[in-house]
């Protein structure tokens, strides 16, 4: 019988053996009981003849394409005490002054701007972002479903209405969450947004009053579906919405566009219509993915169709500050995004799931809750406090 040593993670780390004392041997009362001797492993482990090591047990790191670069998001370290295969300590001696030195540098400049930062703040007690005149017209687009696109278009309007802005939601999405998500029924409309893009319906007919002061919304049926089709032939068709949005722009001054989780023509109608993109990004690895393909199509609209268009605002949504990787996924889009990502956070919550089944935005179905409490918290930092437009 052999006898192979295994580390904590289950790898055979050697093939050396000692084999067990044969029956019938003499054994001493002191050995009685003890395992049999193991040799020590071969001084050194190729990394192809070791099992897949468990994602605790290694450094990982993972590529996403941004549209100008790319960026490495580099999870947990390895455990202390993991093997690393080649011994490099006395160069990292050598080195460790140095980049100790320079790090010291860096923390210091970034403590000097902090401070010079956060003394603008309180002296203006607004956040340090950027004045866009009003009105703002905002597509909301990521082309990730499940992102919190909608929550965030219905919350975040709802939020800017709440400030005394008057705010109207446009929803393109053939699902329609964002109308019922802010009270309107179907039943209750006769024309909808599928009505302004094909037959060139005035916007004024098809906007609807919700339950919110300041806050009305373009409505939208499952007839948008056949849009990605019908406008194939259309003349001029990826200007449809700016057209439309022209005649009324001047009664309000947030338009938000909810766009569904696609790239195809409704997207574009929206893009080219908005002045701005805000990007709602989960606080997972997966919806990092497709962000670099929204940015090359954002790139494309702004150099055909919109040249006005940019990207000015990132969300991070559904963050569980009880895990690491949401952690980790906010820090890299804040070091690779720093004047788009917003500092307000929107929280993983029941109660933001809870609150379109009722019909209601979360600052009106609970008002004290943390996801009300973060959507107000994020439409005083996009607003910036601009000064109202309309009354």
């Amino acid at each position: 019988m052999i006898f192979k040593r295994r580390d904590r993670d289950g790898s055979d780390q050697g093939s050396n053996a000692a084999s067990v004392i044969p029956e019938g041997s003499a054994v001493n009362a002191d050995d009685r009981g003890t395992p049999p001797s193991i040799e020590e492993p071969s001084d050194s482990v190729d990394d192809h003849d070791s099992p897949t090591m468990t994602p605790t047990d290694r450094d990982r790191s993972d590529r996403f394409s941004w549209g100008d670069g790319d960026i490495i998001i580099n999870r947990r370290p390895a455990p202390e005490g993991t093997p690393s295969g080649d011994d490099e300590s006395e160069d990292e001696d050598e080195e460790l002054p140095l980049l100790e030195s320079d790090a010291e540098e860096d923390e210091d400049e970034e403590d000097l701007d902090e401070s010079e930062e956060e003394a603008q703040v309180a002296a203006s007690g607004e956040p340090l972002r950027k004045q866009y005149p009003l009105p703002r017209v905002m597509a909301v687009a990521n082309q990730k479903g499940g992102v919190g696109k909608t929550t965030t278009t219905v919350n975040l309007s709802a939020a800017l209405a709440d400030l005394g802005y008057r705010v109207l939601v446009l929803d393109l999405d053939p699902q329609g969450n964002a109308t019922t998500g802010l009270g309107i029924d179907a039943r209750n409309f006769e024309l909808s947004m599928y009505d302004v893009l094909m037959r060139d319906a005035d916007l004024a007919d098809v906007i609807e009053p919700t339950s919110v002061g300041n806050l009305f919304v373009g409505p939208a049926t499952i007839d948008l579906a056949g849009v990605e089709i019908e406008l194939v032939s259309a003349f001029s068709r990826e200007l449809k919405l700016k057209r439309a949005i022209s005649s009324v722009i001047d009664d309000f001054d947030y338009i938000l566009i909810d766009c569904p989780p696609s790239l195809g023509l409704i997207t574009i109608n929206g893009l080219a219509a908005a002045t701005e993109v805000l990007v709602p990004i989960q606080c997972e690895y997966y919806a990092l993915e497709g962000l670099g393909q929204l940015l090359r199509n954002v790139k494309l609209v702004s150099g055909s169709l919109n040249p006005v268009l940019e990207v000015s605002t990132i969300v991070l949504t559904m963050y569980d500050s009880r895990t690491r990787l949401a952690a980790d996924v906010a820090m890299e889009v804040r070091n690779h995004f720093p004047n788009e990502v917003c500092d307000s956070v929107i929280p993983r919550t029941v109660r933001l799931s809870e609150a379109p089944s009722f019909g209601q935005p979360i600052t009106v179905f609970d008002p004290t809750s943390r996801g009300a409490k973060a959507y107000r918290a994020l439409a005083r930092e996009v607003s910036n406090g601009a000064s109202k437009r309309t009354g």
